[in-house]
């Protein structure tokens, strides 16, 4: 099995990470009385359902600017790739050196994972 795994970046240290703590600042004064005036639908464009879950985030400060800068951090820390390896079995759990097996908590019972 390859052992590789994604690298590890420092994010904290990147242009999007700044980019996102100036944001952060430039937030931190808003009240969500007028991110709702400005954005009357909030309520239904920040939010997400899958299965039995619902998620509705339209009561935090957040903007789709906010998003957009979120994924371009997930960008940078490689995000996609990491998934990708958890889902394809790599040892990414660096103390034991193995596979996570997080997946296997949202297989069905009758599954086997090898």
């Amino acid at each position: 099995m390859d052992t590789q795994q994604p690298a590890n970046i420092d994010t904290t240290s990147s242009p999007e990470w700044a980019a996102l703590t100036e944001h952060q600042q430039q937030m931190q004064g808003l009240h969500l009385r007028e991110l709702f005036a400005e954005q009357p639908n909030r309520g239904t464009e920040f939010r997400a359902q899958a299965a039995d879950l619902y998620i509705d985030y339209s009561k935090h400060r957040i903007t789709r600017e906010t998003l957009s800068l979120l994924m371009a951090l997930t960008g940078r820390a490689g995000l996609r790739a990491k998934i990708d390896a958890m889902f394809a079995g790599k040892h990414i759990n660096t103390t034991e050196n193995r596979a996570v097996l997080h997946t296997a908590l949202r297989q069905p019972k009758t599954a086997s994972l090898v």
